[in-house]
């Protein structure tokens, strides 16, 4: 069984991105993970140390954290450890790797905005496509959104399968709010909730 491990830290490299001549997508980047403990004598906190990691990603993981991460960036890596010894003449060490199952940015230090991306199908230019009579990347044989969550039990659509996320999805009634309206409670941005 691997071994898995969680990291917080920085992207201490610009991430490296290939393709391999079979398609596959590789991006690697060094993450340094500092540790900071408070020292009372001092009153103040102190870095007692930095661990470093080589972080490797494939197929569509490489290619999102590709466009998304940047050196200096804070994130969040979870993945499978390998601890590999190396020996170059008279020198030897330690390197530390994760093979990435999920990259993001550490929201402690900031925000983000997420865009969903589709994988590329595989068999050729055409398939998937709407046109050549498939499914279109990310959608069910019928062509709907596959990655749509389906609406509470007792919502209502708006004929185009977006849910009205309203006060009947949930069983319960709005208070009010300034218009009285019964989506007051809802942000003002309301195309999360339908795209």
């Amino acid at each position: 069984m691997p071994d898995t491990i969680s990291l917080t830290g920085v992207v201490a490299t610009t991430p490296r991105h290939i393709t391999t001549a079979e398609g596959l997508d590789i991006t690697s980047f060094r993450l340094a993970s500092s540790q900071r403990r408070f020292d009372k004598v001092h009153n103040s906190w102190a870095d007692v140390g930095t661990n470093w990691y080589t972080i490797t990603a494939f197929r569509q993981l490489a290619a999102n954290m590709a466009t998304s991460l940047n050196k200096g960036d804070r994130v969040v890596a979870s993945g499978r450890l390998r601890i590999r010894e190396w020996v170059n003449g008279d020198k030897n060490g330690l390197n530390i790797e994760v093979e990435a199952e999920a990259v993001g940015h550490d929201l402690s230090w900031g925000s983000a905005a997420f865009t969903r991306t589709l994988a590329p199908s595989t068999g050729g230019a055409a398939s998937g496509s709407a046109a050549a009579g498939g499914a279109a990347a990310g959608s069910n044989a019928s062509g709907e959104d596959s990655w749509r969550v389906p609406p509470p039990s007792g919502a209502s659509t708006d004929g185009g399968g977006a849910a009205d996320w309203g006060a009947g999805a949930f069983g319960v009634l709005p208070t009010g709010g300034a218009s009285g309206a019964s989506d007051a409670y809802l942000p003002d941005d309301e195309s999360v909730l339908t795209s």
